[in-house]
């Protein structure tokens, strides 16, 4: 079998850069969306099931797009043509989000913006899923860490930039107060606007720098021929136990970082700013500092990703993990205690360290183990395990903030800290990783 050539770092980068614009929308999207629903009207007790929109997009959207992508072979190459197509998808929808009542003469202003919201992800989740796969089937296996790290990093300094442009232009005079019924705030629209512009520049950079192998060379590289002749039972087992692993893991991490993003803006002008109303100065400066805190844990996630590979050699993966996400439920729990905006800064450490191994660890783990020939179509399956905990919380975030948080959304932080705490132990469960320490 020939070996895949070590990439230079230039191009490590490339296959990447695209992830700084999607997930700058990605952040944007979910930072704020909370926000656009209750300065349209509607109200917390409907804010779970209005946030199924975004998940949903993702659990029917990113494994068809693997599963095609796995097969299509064209002269721009195998996930190229879909990272293009979601681009300029992308970008069209987030000049719409918050342009959504202009659907008001058709739908009632909330269905317009769940409608949207949908597709906004829905186009983000086309871009998506191919980035993932783009960097297992282009990076050496001696550099796939590093390819994931890169994407890390870039995924989150987009996060950094999501998290804080609304606040950002407060900062240098754009309104931050709503100004009418039906409307949101000129800071959430001008970023929308923005981020656009760069998820256009940054993808079609990458669109245009990447050079995908030819089928024959993938072939070549990838053992396909082998792979085809060996036990495929034996394969699909071993993957389908690796995501079921993982999956446990997952239910519990994304469980607590969806109840983050629907419940901190609310939770954070109910404890700090005493306001409930969604079109008050006070509600919207809440929000603006949500994407600070938002930003503070990318941040902290940007700088551990350096140290995850040096770590985990340290201390044993499995070790790292756990205590990572342990780190964060400690972080996600104080914010409930903590009554100055400048000090909640202080726990979004401890959240971005857990939030640097959630997004690398179960990457590199499928990769390890998944056929070349069907990555698409397995990481589209592992988006499942992520998606569905976001269902989950959608159809159930009712439930948890009436009868266990006592409808108080700073509670809730609360509830995902504890959640935290059990993914920690679950990852112990996962047999597909090393915990040696070297």
């Amino acid at each position: 079998m020939a070996q895949k050539p070590l990439l230079s770092n230039r191009q490590i980068w490339d296959i990447n850069l695209g992830f700084l614009g999607l997930q700058i929308c990605l952040t944007l999207v979910m930072a704020n969306t909370s926000r656009i629903l209750s300065s349209l009207g509607a109200n917390i007790d409907q804010l779970p099931l209005l946030w199924l929109a975004p998940p949903l997009a993702g659990l029917i959207i990113q494994p068809i797009v693997g599963y095609f992508s796995d097969k299509t072979w064209t002269k721009w190459g195998r996930r190229i043509p879909y990272v293009f197509i979601g681009t300029i998808l992308t970008a069209l929808m987030m000049i719409l989000m918050p342009n959504s009542f202009v659907l008001n003469n058709v739908f009632s202003v909330i269905v317009s913006i769940t409608f949207i919201l949908f597709w906004t992800l829905g186009a983000l989740n086309v871009t998506t899923q191919p980035y993932r796969s783009l960097v297992a089937d282009m990076v050496n296996t001696q550099q796939t860490s590093k390819g994931y790290s890169v994407q890390t990093i870039l995924a989150n300094i987009g996060g950094i930039v999501g998290s804080l442009l609304p606040y950002i232009l407060t900062l240098i005079g754009i309104s931050n107060q709503v100004e009418s019924s039906g409307k949101i705030a000129d800071t959430v629209t001008w970023s929308f606007y923005i981020a656009a512009g760069i998820i256009l520049v940054t993808s079609l950079k990458t669109c245009f720098s990447v050079k995908e192998y030819p089928p024959h060379l993938f072939e070549s590289y990838n053992n396909i021929h082998a792979e085809d002749k060996q036990s495929t039972s034996y394969s699909t087992r071993k993957v389908v136990k690796a995501l079921f692993q993982v999956s446990i893991v997952q239910l519990f991490a994304w469980l607590a970082f969806f109840i983050i993003w629907v419940y901190a803006t609310e939770g954070l002008a109910e404890s700090l700013w005493n306001t409930k109303d969604a079109s008050s100065r006070g509600y919207n400066d809440a929000a603006n500092w949500y994407g600070v805190l938002s930003g503070m844990y990318s941040v902290v996630a940007t700088g551990f990703s350096f140290f995850i590979p040096q770590l985990s050699h340290k201390f044993g993966l499995k070790n790292l993990y756990a205590s990572a996400l342990f780190i964060g439920g400690l972080g996600m729990i104080s914010l409930f205690y903590i009554k100055d905006q400048y000090l909640m800064l202080l726990p979004m450490i401890a959240v971005g360290i857990a939030w640097a191994l959630i997004l690398t660890i179960p990457f590199t783990i499928i990769k390890d183990i998944a056929p070349a020939k069907k990555m698409g179509f397995y990481m589209g399956i592992l988006n499942i395990t992520i998606v569905a905990p976001q269902i989950l919380g959608g159809l159930t975030g009712n439930f948890i903030f009436r009868n266990l948080a006592g409808s108080s959304s700073i509670f809730m932080m609360v509830i995902a800290g504890i959640l935290l705490f059990i993914g920690a132990a679950s990852v112990f469960l996962i047999t597909d990783i090393s915990n040696k320490k070297q």
